[in-house]
């Protein structure tokens, strides 16, 4: 028999990221990055899938329906003040259950690692900012520490479409409205949410995810209506993020929309999360300022990503952080090793890598 309290507790305590809950194995947790099983407990069956089910669904006629017609649901849970972001899909079958650990208090920007350039361009009265990264890099935690830093800071009204809320904001300064997005909640759909959100006199648009066309159009209608628009994609590059929004559209529609998104986006802060060598995940971050020479790449009639991506090198004095100068900043100030380093990179940037460690060391010792 499943006792999902007593592995609520030791994920609590053992400093989980992540649950994982599938039969014939052990319930396992994530602990910075590895995979390992809770040996107190009892091999989970095919019955405990199934009362697992029930103990989060809880009668939920509308979850329950969603879960029959599209085998999968999303979901949040609170166990002795700490919240879970919790996704039950199938296999054979048979149900199975990822939970993700919410932090009971936001952490201050300061302690995220993001450089403070993200910060400052906050304050733009309009305008796009995105935060990408893969799943499990910190961007729900950076969004949302950004939204915090307005909401301590500024008079604006901040509207947040979520799926599901994360973090439960309290205005401040600021008035912050937070929607969950989905069947059976405050909003349908993103796209939904972001159409709505013209009428709702809001100064500040979060949009939780952007994975669609018209989801991407309606931010960009948004931020075009004289709003700032802060939204996240699960791209792993500045310059991915901007080939994938490209991609979204119709050749025929892509030079208009490179227009639209070279006038209207201000900045793309791209992370990821890396094993240290103090054994505890660090941010590695990746930020693009649009000015004119990125603007200028990101026009141009042939895209590319490795032209992008070097612009960005070349004009480190504007705002950006490229990837290389942070693995060189995080492997001077050892907080991981060169392997590591070398690890993020293709084989023909580790030259620009240690060229770029040694400028950094040599500066160091004047």
């Amino acid at each position: 028999m499943i006792n999902i309290d007593n592995i609520f507790k030791e994920a609590i305590e053992k400093g989980a990221s992540d649950i994982h809950l599938v039969p014939g194995k052990k319930p396992m947790l994530r602990v910075i990055r590895n995979l390992i099983e809770i040996e107190q407990e009892d091999i989970l069956h095919e019955e405990d899938m199934y009362e697992m089910y029930d103990y989060f669904v809880r009668g939920n006629v509308s979850k329950d329906e969603e879960y029959n017609q599209t085998k999968k649901i999303d979901f949040s849970y609170e166990f002795e003040k700490t919240r879970f972001r919790g996704n039950i899909s199938s296999t054979d079958g048979v149900p199975i259950a990822t939970l993700r650990l919410i932090k009971n208090e936001l952490p201050k920007f300061q302690e995220l690692g993001v450089p403070d350039v993200v910060r400052r361009m906050m304050y733009q009265p309009q305008g796009l900012i995105l935060v990408t990264g893969k799943t499990n890099s910190g961007k729900t935690t950076t969004l949302n520490a950004l939204i915090n830093e307005i909401n301590q800071n500024e008079n604006k009204k901040i509207l947040s479409l979520e799926k599901p809320v994360e973090f439960k904001h309290t205005s401040n300064k600021s008035l912050i409205i937070q929607k969950e997005v989905g069947v059976g909640k405050d909003v349908l759909t993103y796209r939904d949410g972001v159409k709505n959100a013209l009428r709702e006199d809001c100064d500040i648009l979060v949009i939780g995810e952007i994975r669609d066309k018209e989801t991407m159009e309606a931010a960009i209608d948004m931020a075009e209506s004289g709003h700032l628009v802060l939204g996240t994609l699960h791209t792993k590059s500045c310059a991915e993020t901007i080939d994938r929004i490209i991609n979204f559209y119709e050749i025929r529609d892509q030079a208009s929309v490179k227009y639209l998104i070279s006038s209207l986006l201000k900045l793309i802060v791209s992370q990821r999360l890396i094993k240290g060598t103090e054994d505890k995940l660090v941010l590695l971050p990746e930020v693009m300022v649009v000015d004119n020479v990125i603007a200028g790449c990101i026009r141009k009639e042939k895209f590319s990503v490795s032209e992008l991506e070097d612009a960005i090198q070349s004009s480190l004095g504007k705002g950006n952080v490229s990837l290389i100068n942070s693995l060189a900043e995080l492997y001077v100030k050892n907080k991981i090793t060169l392997e590591q380093a070398k690890s993020q990179l293709e084989e023909k940037n580790l030259e620009i890598l240690n060229r770029t460690i040694m400028q950094m060391k040599m500066k160091m010792q004047q």
